[in-house]
């Protein structure tokens, strides 16, 4: 008994649809696995995945097209006729494309650094070919264009060991400094997450009308945090002051 042709092509399409998302979810599947076995870049993960799932789409839409009766030379040349229109429309597209295997390449940040762009500072979530997403400290996503890390200066506050953490203080001029400074290096000190090597330090910076101003700085290994460290601090030194 002959098929109906109509039938025909959607059992194919049908047919066609359904493999492409079993083998993007399987790839997905199988990438997660092997990064957790054998302690793969989060970042490079995420880059061959859309490789794969992007390479499937191509060909499961080439094959709809071809069994629907579309001529994909025929295509491929039309393409070709309007490829400078479609170049210039997509420009942004190719920009962000380009960027990205830049970032991949010079491993300037990865998935899971802190980094900040243009004021908004949060930790990488997901990086891929065309923009990267980040979470802000007060639980905001940010999709940003990979074309604007090759246009603007970022910092990655992940990169270095440490990080600094400094909280500003007015010492009242009715307390000795000397003895003050000393407390303050211990209240540094005593935090669990207070690196010992370097030790904390307390700068002079000016004398003003109400105390004498300083900066508490100490180091800590978890960018992330370090708002909550010195919020942390903040209350520790104002038991400290108002006695």
């Amino acid at each position: 008994m002959e098929i109906n042709p109509v039938l025909r092509d959607l059992i194919v399409v049908s047919i066609t649809l359904i493999m492409a998302f079993i083998i993007i979810k399987l790839t997905n599947y199988i990438l997660k696995r092997s990064a957790q076995r054998w302690d793969v870049d989060l970042t490079l993960i995420q880059m061959l995945y859309e490789i794969v799932k992007y390479s499937v789409i191509i060909i499961a839409l080439t094959i709809i097209l071809k069994e629907l009766g579309w001529d994909i030379t025929a295509i491929a040349v039309s393409l070709g006729i309007v490829g400078v229109a479609v170049g210039f429309a997509s420009r942004d597209i190719i920009s962000n494309f380009i960027s990205g295997m830049f970032i991949l390449a010079d491993k300037s940040f990865k998935v899971g650094d802190v980094i900040e762009i243009s004021g908004e500072k949060g930790k990488v979530t997901k990086m891929g070919f065309r923009r990267t997403k980040i979470i802000t400290p007060d639980n905001r996503i940010i999709i940003i264009p990979n074309s604007l890390f090759s246009k603007n200066t970022y910092t990655n506050h992940t990169y270095l060991d440490l990080k600094r953490v400094d909280l500003d203080i007015i010492i009242p001029y009715q307390h000795d400094l000397e003895e003050v400074t000393n407390s303050l290096k211990k209240i540094a000190l005593q935090c669990e997450w207070s690196i010992k090597n370097p030790e904390p330090t307390v700068f002079i910076k000016e004398l003003s009308d109400v105390g004498i101003n300083a900066t508490l700085t100490t180091w800590a290994e978890d960018p992330w945090r370090v708002a909550d460290y010195r919020t942390y601090l903040a209350k520790k030194v104002k038991k400290l002051l108002v006695h």
